[in-house]
């Protein structure tokens, strides 16, 4: 033999040897293969994808379609990717230090312009395509279906490049997938939660929507909101209204609607089944407000699903809840409190045109909890109290995960009651049970479920709030249920799920 020629390479041994041998043929096999047209597109898709750019692009994309769904996965999908990029920059890189692949068989013009000077293990790029396109698919499988491809796409990029080995690849995908389904292990998607409400109660089919009359709050910018259902329905009547109109819009629009439509806000839609009670008439709502608990809590936020529902007759029985005390009185379908909060709310509405809504709610949280405020004292139980804030429910509400407390059941018959008590530091004590969970009795707070409460001994000038609307009150208050006194529509599946 030729003291010059090449001796054997002895063969791989063990799994690991046998492993890292895989990784290379298959990049080496990569590396020589060409795709038409890849050697431009795939590079600059790579370079697309640097900082999360690319999927926060898809992400603005989803939400501007302000279909519900689309705007959800949106979320989850760049809450999934944020969590994966966490990770992989704080844990996977310092963990194992791995050289990057050598370029000698990547050809020139598929090369990076400014290659990577982070460890190779694992792939940033792969574990945030990846935690993106999952993200989105645990809230929607058809949107996942349609992003799946892209991000598989900015994966392969990774190694077509000569930037990463295949290893580096499945394993950022891997962890990135497994962000996502840590995320939701945070906050459930609306498919792990119990189907919302019951019982079904029989309701007008209204084919094209004849017979529908929609009253639209023009001051919660809805009209953009309301089309789609208006698309759906085009036999529907519509009436637009300023904000100071909207009451008596809707009383007209109940007296001679087979069914009355909403589409606002939580105090719009509150005013709304008020008319609806009074006229015994059934309800659609709209979401178009910033926070449309009562809509998103009796799972109907999709217009196009509650168009659908108006022609089948699908529709639902819910509780309502009724206060009355002094001179104030009224219905309330999410929640009903006095103390502090209904005057945070006074305090947001007053800065709120100066301001913008969030930052009236910073300044006005500020000066409502300064600490030398005094608890409110009122009669409860039969026993005078101190409390900073009472809370009732229309019905109960649940806590999943770390995901903000919502109502599964809107026809239980309960309130659910909660009572901070007063003492020093309102902010504290808030806080406190805000983040806990609500207990019998603690020093801080005090749960109960009730059919009705008694509240005595309130002084004049004392303020409530309902569903973001405020009122005084002084006496004596009353709150109780209603049970299932209102009919309100709600998309079919939900209803063959409950």
């Amino acid at each position: 033999m030729s003291p010059d020629a090449e001796l054997p390479l002895p063969p791989a041994r063990g799994p690991k040897a046998r492993l890292v041998s895989l990784d290379c043929r298959v990049f080496t096999a990569v590396a020589e293969r060409h795709w038409p047209g890849a050697d431009q597109a795939l590079p600059r898709l790579s370079r697309a994808a640097n900082h999360g750019v690319l999927w926060f692009a898809t992400g603005a994309a989803l939400a501007a379609t302000r279909h519900p769904r689309a705007r959800r996965a949106a979320v989850r999908g760049v809450a999934s990717l944020a969590l994966a990029s966490a990770t992989i920059n704080t844990l996977g890189k310092r963990s194992v230090r791995r050289a990057r692949p050598l370029l000698d068989g990547v050809p020139l013009m598929r090369r990076l312009k400014r290659q990577p000077l982070t460890t190779s293990f694992p792939s940033g790029h792969a574990a945030s395509a990846a935690a993106f396109a999952t993200g989105v698919a645990l809230e929607s499988r058809g949107l996942g279906a349609a992003v799946a491809p892209l991000a598989g796409a900015v994966a392969l990029s990774r190694v077509y490049t000569g930037v990463h080995f295949p290893s580096d690849v499945l394993a950022g995908a891997a962890l990135g997938a497994g962000a996502a389904f840590a995320v939701r292990g945070l906050v459930p998607t609306r498919s792990q939660l119990p189907p919302p409400g019951r019982p079904r109660v029989d309701a007008p089919a209204l084919p094209g929507g004849r017979g529908l009359v929609v009253v639209v709050n023009e001051g919660a910018r809805t009209p953009e909101r309301v089309r789609p259902l208006l698309d759906a329905l085009p036999h529907a009547e519509v009436v637009r209204c300023a904000p100071g109109e909207v009451a008596a819009e809707l009383d007209k629009a109940a007296e001679r609607a087979r069914v009355l439509g909403v589409c606002g806000g939580d105090g719009t839609v509150n005013a709304a089944a008020a008319a609806a009670l009074r006229h015994d008439v059934p309800l659609v709502v709209v979401p178009g407000g910033t926070l449309n608990h009562f809509a998103q809590d009796l799972g109907a936020d999709d217009p196009r699903e509650v168009a659908a529902a108006i022609e089948a007759g699908d529709a639902v029985a819910v509780d309502v809840g009724r206060f009355s005390a002094g001179r104030g009185d009224g219905y309330f379908l999410n929640t009903f409190s006095l103390g502090v909060y209904p005057e945070l709310v006074r305090e947001r509405e007053r800065w709120s045109p100066r301001i913008g809504g969030w930052p009236a709610g910073v300044l006005a949280a500020a000066r409502v909890l300064r600490s030398d405020r005094q608890p409110l004292r009122a009669e409860f139980q039969g026993t005078e109290r101190a409390l900073w804030l009472l809370f009732a429910g229309n019905c109960v509400y649940n806590r999943l995960g770390l995901a903000p407390s919502r109502r599964f059941d809107l026809a239980d018959g309960l309130l659910d009651v909660r009572v901070v008590h007063g003492g020093r530091r309102p902010g504290t004590r808030l806080l406190a049970a805000a983040l806990t969970s609500p207990v019998e009795r603690s020093p801080v707070q005090t749960s109960i479920r009730r059919r009705r409460l008694r509240v005595e001994g309130l002084a004049p000038g004392t303020v409530v709030a309902y569903d973001g609307e405020i009122t005084p009150v002084e006496g004596e208050l009353l709150i109780e249920k209603l049970p299932e006194a209102l009919t309100v529509y709600r998309p079919s599946q939900l209803l063959s799920a409950s």
